[in-house]
């Protein structure tokens, strides 16, 4: 596809006629800039888009054959002893039934390396606190025993991959990466409709244009349709 002036069906001049030369170089001119706007709009979410649409191809393919990717998992396993004034600050949240407070969650991250936030929840027994700690490509979890005091931080981690294919689903990502998603697919829609307009401008020279756009319509179609069976 040229990125220079384009010729666009039309822009030749009525001959004779004055208006019709004014009004033919007028669309002319409306042409041009609508292209001009179109290609930077196009080439703007191209860059925003382009690390992000490369990832997203590489992990649909690696989701596409998840059974024939082997990883082995990783395990890890910490232990320590929480302290008795913050024992005591963890029982008494426990008649609350809210989060670990602040000091208890610094420890555990200076201590196991286990992170939480206020908003991580906690699940409150008779005799232990677990919180559940999943996060991309990896599950983890922490334990208190109320009583004790004993900590067990445990952490399985499945691996590079699992972890871009979580990405890729936004499966235990948070906020801020579901934030992100929202902000590439409204890149990815600009640029694929910036993309359609550029095609529709270039077709009268191409007639190949509009089969092949039909054909990437047509073919997942019919396979979705003939080829593709459910439960």
């Amino acid at each position: 596809m040229g990125w220079g002036r384009v010729a666009v069906k039309g822009d030749a001049p009525a001959a004779g006629d004055p208006k019709a030369r004014e009004r033919a170089r007028r669309r002319a001119q409306v042409r041009a800039s609508m292209l001009r706007q179109t290609l930077r709009w196009h080439w703007i979410s191209a860059a925003i888009c382009l690390v992000g649409m490369l990832m997203f191809a590489i992990t649909g393919f690696t989701l596409n054959h998840a059974a024939d990717i082997k990883a082995a998992p990783k395990r890890v396993e910490r232990t320590a002893v929480l302290p008795q004034d913050l024992l005591r600050q963890v029982q008494a949240a426990r008649t609350s039934g809210g989060p670990l407070p602040p000091p208890v969650r610094d420890w555990a991250r200076a201590s196991l390396k286990a992170r939480t936030s206020a908003e991580t929840p906690v699940e409150w027994s008779d005799g232990e606190a677990f919180v559940d700690l999943p996060g991309p490509g990896a599950d983890a979890s922490l334990s208190i025993d109320l009583a004790k005091g004993e900590a067990r931080y445990e952490k399985t981690s499945r691996g590079a991959v699992a972890y871009l294919n979580d990405l890729h689903k936004g499966r235990n990502t948070g906020g801020a990466w579901k934030l992100f998603l929202d902000v590439f697919v409204l890149g990815c829609v600009v640029f694929c409709v910036t993309g359609l307009i550029l095609l529709q401008l270039h077709s009268w020279q191409r007639r190949s244009t509009w089969p092949l756009v039909a054909a990437g319509l047509v073919i997942p179609l019919l396979l979705a349709l003939f080829l593709v069976h459910g439960g």
